[in-house]
C-alpha cells in the first residue's frame, strides 16, 4: 500500500508481521518502554483493550500483532499524533481491529462508558511539572511531562473503565513507585505483578512494568529483573527475544 507522508514524517519497520508505523522525529518517537510494555501486557481472545495516551499508536499495533484480543482502541489528545496513528492503522490494514479516538484521558470514562474494557495499557508522562529538562518542543514536552494529565487522572479513569477483574498494565519510572502502588489500590486496581528493568545488571532500575487487576485480593508477585545490556554494551538475549530479533545489530535499528 502506498502512503503519502507529511513533511518530517517517516515510515518505520516494526519488525513484526510486516507492520510499519508513521513517526515524526520532530514530535515524538516510541522507545524501548513501549516495546517492553507490549510484551508484558496480555490481551486474550474476546477481550477489548484501550491504550491511554496512545501517541502514534505504537501499543495498539504491537498488541494486535502479539495477542488474540478482539479489538484495540487508542486514545490520544494531540490530533497530529492521532492522525499519524490512524494512517498507520490504515497502512497496516488493521481498521477492523484498531480504532484511534481523539480525546482527553481525564474524560475517558465519560467518553467510553464505565466498565467498557477488559484491558487498559498506558505509557504515561513520567515527569511531574517541570521536573527534569524541559524540551522546547511542545509535543515532546506533553508526552514526557504531566501537562495535560496526571498519574492520578490515569489511575482514576482506568479504575472506572475496567470491568471487574479487568487488567491494567503500565510502564513507569521506579522513583514514583510508592505513589503508583498506593494510587492503584486507592482506585481498586490491585497491584498483582511487577518487573523492574535495569540498563545493566549492576545499575539501579530505570523502568518498572506493572500489572494490576480491578477488584482483586492483595497479593503481588515480583518477577526477576529484566537486564537490557550485557557488560560489553550488547543487548541481552532476553531483550532480543522480547524485541523478536535474532541479532544485536537489528535491535539497534
Amino acid at each position: 500500500m502506498t502512503i503519502n507522508l507529511k513533511q518530517g514524517e517517516r515510515l518505520d519497520d516494526l519488525q513484526i508481521k510486516g507492520y510499519r508505523i508513521i513517526q515524526s522525529p520532530g514530535r515524538f518517537c516510541f522507545g524501548m518502554d513501549a516495546v517492553l510494555l507490549s510484551s508484558f501486557a496480555k490481551v486474550k481472545t474476546g477481550e477489548r483493550a484501550l491504550d491511554l495516551g496512545t501517541g502514534t499508536g505504537i501499543l495498539p499495533i504491537l498488541l494486535e500483532a502479539k495477542n488474540k484480543g478482539d479489538f484495540y482502541t487508542g486514545l490520544e489528545i494531540q490530533e497530529e499524533s492521532a492522525d499519524m496513528a490512524r494512517r498507520s492503522v490504515q497502512y497496516n490494514h488493521l481498521e477492523d481491529k484498531i480504532r484511534i479516538v481523539t480525546g482527553d484521558i481525564r474524560e475517558a470514562a465519560a467518553l467510553f462508558g464505565a466498565a467498557s474494557f477488559h484491558v487498559i495499557t498506558v505509557n504515561p508522562p513520567y515527569m511531574i511539572g517541570d521536573h527534569g529538562l524541559k524540551n522546547e518542543n511542545e509535543a515532546k514536552y506533553i508526552a514526557r511531562h504531566e501537562v495535560l494529565c496526571t498519574l492520578e487522572d490515569v489511575l482514576r479513569e482506568s479504575g472506572k473503565l475496567l470491568g471487574n477483574k479487568g487488567r491494567f498494565y503500565m510502564v513507569h519510572r521506579p522513583f514514583r513507585l510508592a505513589e503508583i502502588l498506593s494510587g492503584m489500590s486507592r482506585h481498586r486496581i490491585e497491584p498483582k505483578r511487577m518487573r523492574l528493568v535495569h540498563p545493566y545488571i549492576d545499575k539501579e532500575p530505570n523502568m518498572v512494568l506493572l500489572e494490576g487487576v480491578k477488584g482483586a485480593h492483595p497479593r503481588m508477585t515480583v518477577e526477576p529483573p529484566l537486564v537490557v545490556y550485557n557488560k560489553d554494551g550488547t543487548y541481552t538475549e532476553e531483550l532480543l527475544e522480547l524485541y523478536g530479533l535474532e541479532s544485536r545489530k537489528e535491535a539497534g535499528r
